[in-house]
């Protein structure tokens, strides 16, 4: 029998991943390649096909009502997959997949993942650096650490609290070096400041600090917060941080806190299912994660 001719499967997880987030870019952060990329897959995919599935809104993608019926059929045949896998997978190490925010999965966890991953553990890790939301109920992950306010317990999740940490604005030394005039929340809200998605986070810091009549902010947009602080110790210009992030490049001097300010803003939080909550490797992973940040405090 002849077999059938199939799109790339590379093409096909791409368009889960965008038809699942709403968003090309998203789902690129997910599968760990640039947008431009995950929009080549879906013009190949469409071509393949010979039908539209996806058009623009907005800043995000919605999809055509071909894809809504044809990204149905496809996630199901990826939990198909996932579940073949997981049972031909040998069971011999507990195997723990977390997705995380970048900045903290880049910034400190990583360097601490030996502790997982060594004796007396032994644990198999994946630490998956991401903005997007796995969906713990199709087992995507065992568990997510989020920066959030708040988490809705009333569906299938649970989720705790690890830390409140203070945000504060960091700058190099060499930056400040050549604006020693910043002494105000007013002379900070006036100089070119680095932005991660939109001009938001900054804006509710402002107005959380106090300043009341805030003028319209400026500066570059680098997406994720660990790439502010990057530019920020490249001395490129002010970015918001917190303690979590930021606690080792302040020992070090390569970051300075610009004003001092009392502001409390999300915490980071681990979300599990409400039926996993107790499972053993759950109830460790959340003991290690207090614990890590329990040492910054």
């Amino acid at each position: 029998m002849m077999r059938r001719r199939l799109p790339s499967l590379i093409a096909l997880r791409a368009f889960e991943a965008v038809g699942r987030t709403g968003s090309v870019r998203a789902a690129g952060d997910e599968l760990a390649v640039s947008h431009t990329v995950v929009s080549r897959h879906l013009q190949n995919l469409q071509k393949f096909l010979g039908v539209a599935l996806v058009r623009g809104e907005g800043r995000g993608v919605m999809l055509t009502e071909a894809g809504v019926s044809f990204h149905a059929q496809i996630s199901q045949a990826f939990d198909i997959i996932a579940r073949a896998t997981t049972s031909a997978r040998p069971s011999s190490l507990p195997t723990l997949n977390i997705w995380c925010i970048p900045g903290i999965a880049n910034r400190l966890l990583l360097s601490r993942l030996p502790e997982l991953t060594g004796p007396p553990r032994n644990w198999e890790v994946n630490l998956q650096p991401t903005l997007t939301h796995p969906d713990l109920s199709r087992a995507e992950a065992d568990a997510e650490i989020v920066y959030a306010e708040v988490i809705d317990s009333r569906g299938p999740l649970m989720s705790e609290i690890l830390v409140r940490p203070r945000v504060f604005p960091v700058a190099s030394p060499a930056y400040l070096a050549r604006y020693p005039a910043i002494t105000s929340l007013e002379d900070l809200s006036q100089i070119a400041l680095i932005h991660e998605e939109s001009t938001m986070q900054w804006t509710r810091w402002f107005e959380l600090a106090g300043l009341d009549d805030l003028p319209p902010l400026r500066g570059q947009r680098l997406w994720h917060a660990h790439l502010a602080i990057e530019a920020a110790r490249l001395g490129q210009g002010v970015a918001l941080a917190n303690d979590v992030l930021v606690e080792e490049d302040l020992r070090s001097g390569a970051l300075v806190e610009v004003i001092t300010s009392s502001v409390y803003m999300e915490t980071y939080q681990l979300v599990a299912l409400k039926e996993r909550w107790d499972d053993p490797a759950i109830v460790a992973l959340r003991n290690w994660l207090k614990q890590v940040l329990a040492e910054l405090e």
